[in-house]
């Protein structure tokens, strides 16, 4: 295992082991969480996606970062070869900004445009949110994820290191935003100024989708402001609210054959 893949699976187990015990001493929602049925589900769904990717994806995006500084590829290399390069920290910051505003815009496609939703639908047909439904995309939408991360990374020329450092956001940040834990108000609110909170994004898991069309954001939560997708509060509250899609609610569809062939049924 290499030193990339090594970080980023120690920074995902961190933060799982973290957010789950923070889910059984302090949860936000107190209602039945089902993990024997969801766990092996939505967990399953990663080890699909990754062996997928593995097996079909030759580069990933912090190795054509790598490739793309060496070859002078994309506007940041470019602008270096105008005689107009940025300090690195600063070229670095910027991409990260740049990659999340981004996969902000990714999110907003993946309710727009029809044949994406198919997909998408998979994550939001959760009908409990933990930890767990970070990780809850089917395998083709993950590869459509990859695929247009590559196009970004090549386009865009950023330092590996910022590369790596974004990856490593995606993977920490929505299992936080995701998960049930109760945060002491004055806390969410000081913290949605700079992140996405779990009550912030629990209202784009709800089952009314004039709410669940807001707060596209997973690691930062300006571009809904900026871009007038944000809700405060869903309607009926927090504990009021149904989570997940008002269809693939029976159990059938819970296992991980149900998952896999929700997007064509």
């Amino acid at each position: 295992m290499n030193h990339e893949a090594l970080l980023r699976l120690s920074t995902f187990l961190g933060v799982a082991l973290a957010l789950a015990l923070a889910e059984a001493l302090a949860p936000r929602l107190a209602r039945p969480a089902e993990r024997r049925l969801r766990w092996p589900a939505n967990l399953g769904l990663v080890a699909v996606s990754t062996l997928v990717i593995r097996l079909s994806v030759p580069v990933l995006p912090v190795g054509l970062a790598a490739l793309a500084q060496a070859k002078g590829w994309g506007l940041f290399n470019l602008l270096a070869a105008l005689g107009l390069p940025l300090p690195e920290p600063a070229a670095g910051l910027c991409a990260i900004l740049l990659l999340d505003c981004a996969i902000y815009w990714q999110h907003v496609a993946s309710h727009r445009w029809r044949w994406f939703w198919r997909l998408h639908r998979v994550h939001h047909a959760d009908t409990v949110l933990d930890l767990t439904t970070a990780v809850r995309f089917h395998p083709l939408e993950m590869l459509a994820s990859l695929a247009y991360k590559l196009l970004l990374v090549l386009a865009l020329g950023p330092p590996a290191w910022a590369v790596l450092a974004f990856e490593l956001l995606l993977n920490a940040l929505p299992m936080f935003n995701h998960a049930n834990v109760r945060l002491p108000l004055a806390l969410d609110r000081a913290l949605r100024l700079a992140l996405v909170t779990p009550d912030m994004h629990r209202v784009h898991h709800s089952a009314d989708m004039r709410e669940a069309n807001t707060n596209f954001g997973f690691c930062f939560p300006w571009w809904d402001r900026l871009f007038a997708t944000y809700l405060d509060q869903p309607a009926l509250g927090h504990a009021g609210m149904t989570i997940g899609l008002t269809i693939f609610r029976d159990r059938a569809w819970a296992g991980l054959w149900g998952l896999l062939r929700m997007p064509f049924a």
